[in-house]
């Protein structure tokens, strides 16, 4: 029969000992994402807005109200939102909007005035603005349901070029325009420089195009009535590496996974869904799906405004580029403008 060996000199062998749990090192990272982040990805809200939620004592953690951003949740925490389950979060998705004049681009207005939301199509998912266009303003609009990439775009770091066809009254010179685009300060505000083109005159209205990387309220108006002149017509063609192209005011295009991916930068397994078929406004399925088969061309230069005010024309002589890198990247196909209940 054996027996365990004795420790030297007689001594009994010591007891093994159960080992413990590594501790986590000094200023290391918490788990998770924090609960702003997390509620801007499931498509909630933008992470300004899910931060004023939680200091309304609108969200929950476990069971418990939280008041304050500062708290990093993980896959395992139970997270509502005014009582309700947090939804699962939907792959990123992007689409192209054309902002008639006249709508504000907020989820309400204090005034009572028509949002974007309102005319939206009904069968549309939860959707945040990348930046906004004032009331007066028209022209391309991005819409995506991923708070994520709404940050990504709007911040000044990105620098991507918005492009924007613009009437102004009167008969300016090229060299008028030389302070914006050496960057203005106008009542303390500092404006960054400017891209403008004298593109031709139309009897008492000049059309220029400018371009600007960053989206300060109402700064093209601004810029030019500091330099003498005022704008009567305003309309974005591009943001970015995304064109307006030939939607029409009030028209919605959703962008295929492809150049969501590309563009931006997102991980391959983060797919777009299938598109789902658009509705009119009746509600009833209008039979045509989003998204156009791969192959066909897009349009061949930015939508041209309509109306009695007069034709921009062509941009700086050329047709812009197609939407996305290629031909057959472009997605959606287009859908009608109708109500949206769900705003």
């Amino acid at each position: 029969m054996s027996k365990t060996p004795a420790s030297p000199k007689g001594k009994p062998a010591p007891k093994s000992q159960p080992r413990k749990a590594t501790a986590k090192p000094e200023g290391a990272a918490p788990e998770g994402d924090r609960i702003a982040k997390v509620l801007s990805r499931a498509g909630v809200a933008s992470r300004r807005e899910a931060e004023r939620m939680i200091a309304e004592g609108r969200v929950s953690v476990n069971g418990k109200k939280i008041d304050s951003p500062a708290l990093n949740v993980t896959a395992k925490d139970r997270i509502s939102i005014d009582g309700q389950p947090l939804p699962e979060a939907e792959a990123p998705r992007m689409w192209l909007y054309y902002k008639p004049i006249g709508l504000v681009t907020s989820n309400s207005d204090e005034k009572g005035r028509k949002t974007i939301f309102d005319e939206l199509p009904e069968d549309m998912p939860r959707v945040m603005t990348v930046g906004r266009l004032d009331l007066n303003s028209e022209g391309l609009l991005l819409l995506t349901n991923d708070g994520g990439i709404k940050r990504k775009l709007e911040l000044p770091a990105t620098g991507w070029l918005r492009r924007y066809r613009v009437r102004i009254n009167g008969r300016p010179k090229d060299e008028d325009f030389a302070p914006l685009r050496k960057g203005l300060v106008i009542e303390g505000e500092r404006f960054q420089p400017m891209t403008v083109s004298l593109d031709r005159q139309q009897g008492a209205n000049a059309w220029l195009t400018v371009g600007l990387r960053e989206g300060k309220n109402r700064e093209i108006r601004r810029a030019m009535e500091d330099i003498g002149f005022s704008v009567n017509r305003l309309l974005r063609v591009s943001y970015g590496p995304f064109q307006l192209g030939n939607l029409k005011p009030g028209e919605v295009e959703e962008l295929r996974a492809r150049v969501v991916r590309d563009q931006l930068g997102l991980a391959e397994e983060e797919e777009i869904p299938a598109a789902r078929p658009t509705r009119a406004r009746g509600g009833k399925p209008a039979g045509k799906p989003m998204g156009k088969p791969a192959g066909k061309p897009v349009g061949k230069q930015a939508a041209q405004p309509s109306g009695k005010q007069g034709n921009p024309g062509r941009t700086a002589g050329k047709a812009p580029p197609a939407r996305g890198t290629r031909p057959d990247q472009r997605g959606g196909g287009k859908r009608p403008a109708g109500k949206n209940p769900r705003r």
